[in-house]
């Protein structure tokens, strides 16, 4: 619009007796926020929450807050399943090895959730109160007042869930991802238009321009530069609630496998965390918000932790299917909750065998559960060759060449193509870099050389297993 009467200017001054700058106001010229933020009494929440103490006030909370969120929550994942309380906070690799990866035990202080193999675990991340705190300030935000969040213009009828008044800064604290996601482009437009200092404001016009994307990238995504980082390098921006509301980036649940058998542990979900960590390109040390919150809880304070249950991508298996595991790293979380709960089935009445291919890079410093996989690896155990199943290791560090999980599934291609042969499923777990691709290349191998067709035959036969449900693959970023 602004080169719109520019060119109007210039074709005729009498358009614009004062200047084309004068026709309107800046902020007039971006839309109304697409939310609009409601103030009331302080006894409205009184009323509303007088009868609740705890975990109900709690669970409430985070419900209402959700809501009302400008993320297109689903409203019946609103409420947290449950609440849990660490027991356990152990470190699985040694210090130095240059990875920190945990393993957390919880156990249900609301109602206990039945869980089964292969699901997995949602958590809402705590966000550092200082952080909260400093942000509140930044923008000059009363924490106390009690608001409701609504769309402007409702395009359908509004949700069934609470709409009950909750404190300004539980919404924050809940629901907007203020000091560990990266703010988008618009925001960055959004504040041009609220910036009192002009050097500001030509920097944050000069983000949104076609010359400056690259340098926006640098500056914004490159560097995971948080929404509060960002506030404060623009200290004369001012930013209504409203758009705060509708462009802070959401603060999302976290989602894990879970690495425990509900029916070996009762009362209790455990999970196996690699604890993020990276340094970007001008040596800032930046950390996963979740993985972090969590490594940081001492079981001995007794917080409580919101989560949900959802179903994963790896059906759970009956005891007499035989198993094929790949999980590298962290991927070997749901193979531990199905070890556990396939010996208690085998002690009972007899399960199949499970050959289990495991990654890591140093024998010393990241063996993740070393003690439980060779446990099942001798005496008859489900592991143990002499069952018809198998424990291998690729310690891809520990020597010249680089050893990976997929060398070692091709060293075992006739057991393998004979548990195949035998109704075997295949299982994939962990990092969705190369790994699944590499892993699926190596069985394509196998079937092509045990069987002597052709490669392309082969990779027919494994789509085949793929569309039978017997090749299950869960990856993650």
């Amino acid at each position: 619009m602004s080169l719109l009467w520019n060119a109007l200017y210039k074709i005729n001054p009498k358009f614009f007796p004062n200047g084309p700058d004068f026709a309107i106001s800046e902020s007039e010229l971006i839309d109304q926020p697409k939310f609009k933020i409601t103030y009331h009494k302080t006894d409205i929440l009184e009323s509303q929450l007088s009868t609740l103490t705890g975990l109900k006030c709690a669970q409430m909370q985070i419900e209402m807050a959700r809501s009302m969120s400008p993320e297109k929550f689903s409203h019946d994942r609103n409420k947290p399943d449950c609440f849990l309380k660490m027991v356990k906070n152990q470190p699985l690799t040694s210090v130095g090895s240059g990875k920190d990866v945990r393993h957390f035990e919880f156990e249900f202080v609301s109602s206990a959730i039945e869980y089964e193999v292969g699901d997995v675990l949602e958590v809402l991340p705590g966000q550092s109160p200082a952080a909260v705190d400093a942000f509140i300030q930044r923008c000059n935000l009363n924490p106390d007042l009690l608001i409701t969040v609504q769309p402007r213009v409702m395009k359908s009828a509004p949700n069934n869930g609470p709409n009950v008044p909750i404190k300004l800064k539980t919404f924050v604290e809940r629901t907007m991802d203020i000091a560990s996601a990266s703010p988008r482009r618009y925001f960055f437009e959004v504040m041009s238009f609220f910036a009192a200092a002009e050097h500001e404001k030509d920097r944050l016009k000069y983000f949104c321009s076609p010359e400056g994307r690259d340098d926006l990238y640098q500056y914004n995504q490159k560097e995971r530069r948080t929404v509060l980082e960002v506030l404060d390098d623009f200290p004369s921006v001012q930013m209504p609630f409203e758009w705060l509301v509708q462009l802070v980036p959401p603060l999302k649940k976290r989602a894990f496998s879970i690495s425990s058998s509900s029916a070996a542990h009762p009362n209790q979900v455990h999970l196996t965390v690699d604890v993020v960590s990276w340094t970007t390109p001008f040596k800032r040390k930046r950390t996963g918000l979740c993985s972090m919150w969590l490594a940081k809880l001492d079981p001995r304070e007794g917080v409580c932790i919101p989560a949900w249950f959802q179903k994963g991508t790896l059906p759970p298996p009956p005891p007499s299917l035989p198993l094929i595991l790949v999980g590298p790293g962290t991927g070997c979380a749901p193979f531990r909750a199905l070890l556990e709960e396939r010996a208690l089935q085998d002690a009972y009445d007899g399960a199949a065998p499970v050959m289990f291919f495991f990654g890591c890079r140093n024998e010393k410093n990241d063996f993740l559960y070393r003690d439980f996989w060779l446990f099942h690896a001798q005496n008859g155990g489900l592991l143990s060759e002499e069952r018809g199943g198998g424990f291998y290791v690729a310690f891809s560090r520990d020597q010249p060449e680089k050893v990976y999980v997929q060398h070692k599934i091709r060293e075992n291609s006739q057991r393998i193509w004979k548990l195949i042969s035998n109704g075997a499923s295949i299982y994939v777990a962990g990092s969705a870099t190369k790994m699944p691709s590499d892993v699926m290349s190596a069985f394509e191998e196998i079937i092509s050389k045990e069987t002597g067709a052709s490669r392309e035959t082969a990779v027919m036969q494994l789509r085949r297993l793929e569309k039978d449900g017997r090749y299950n693959v869960e990856s993650w970023s």
